[in-house]
This record gives C-alpha cells, structure tokens and sequence, in this order.
C-alpha cells in the first residue's frame, strides 16, 4: 500500500493550469442539453464554475489520478464538490485557471477498505481577479 507521508507530499502542488473561455454555442448547447434557459445579460450557467475550471486546470484525468498516486484502474471516485460564485461567469469570456492541492485525508470504510481522500482547489480569475472557486475532493482506494 502507498504510505500516507508519500501521498501527503503532494499537498501544495500547483497544476499547470490554463485559460478556460465559455463559448456561446458551447452555453446554448449546455443549457439545452439539461432543459435550462439561458440566464440573461449574458451569465453563463452557475454548472461553468466546475465545468471551466475542471476544463482549464491543465491536467488530463489519468494525470491527475498520476499525480495522486493512483492507477485508474483501482476506481477512483468524485466525492464532494462545493464552489463559490463571487462574481457572474460571462459567456464569452475567458479565465484563467489555476489551482493546487490542499488536502489529504486517509480514512478507512468497512466496505471501501482504505482509501484517501485528495481535495483540491480550483480558481477561475480574469483581470479582476477571483471570479469563481471550484473546490473538489476525490476518493482514491489503496489497495493492501
């Protein structure tokens, strides 16, 4: 099994991050595709503070699984998901992301066995500054 002072190690790392912009055809598709009107003034849906920030973090899924030291194989499973919306995301516009882990818990479940739980934080800026926060937690299983 990993050992949990190696996984604590990544706590701080940076993600290479990137530039995340909400197309319009993009929005309209979106929101059509989950029965939402368009808000209006051109605010993006609420649903672009994690689409655009997970989008633009500037790290494939098997990269990001990599970098927590898990094998996608094992199943490593979205847990919680909480964002802060301090300003309107705009349809049109572009953010740049940045983002770093923050956290690792290691916990045990009597039916999950050992797993850790990675959290990490996600920012979307334009000149600004913050404009959305995007904070996820994921669940790695550690084999025995």
């Amino acid at each position: 099994m990993i050992e949990l002072a190696d996984v604590e190690k990544i706590v701080g790392t940076e993600f290479p991050g990137g530039i995340y912009t909400i197309e319009p055809w993009e929005h309209r598709l979106f929101c059509d595709a989950v029965l939402a009107d368009e808000p209006p003034d051109g605010v993006a849906h609420p649903i672009y503070a994690y689409h655009g920030s997970r989008a633009g973090m500037g790290l494939t899924l098997d990269e990001l699984f990599a970098l927590c030291l898990a094998d996608p194989a094992d199943g490593g499973m979205f847990g919680e998901h909480r964002e802060e919306i301090h300003r309107p995301l705009r349809v049109g516009a572009s953010y740049a992301v940045t983002g770093r882990i923050v956290d690792v818990q290691r916990k045990q479940g009597r039916t999950a066995g050992t797993f850790d739980m990675i959290e990490f934080e996600l920012e979307l800026r334009d000149d600004d500054g913050v404009v959305a926060t995007s904070t996820n937690k994921w669940m790695f299983p550690r084999k025995a």
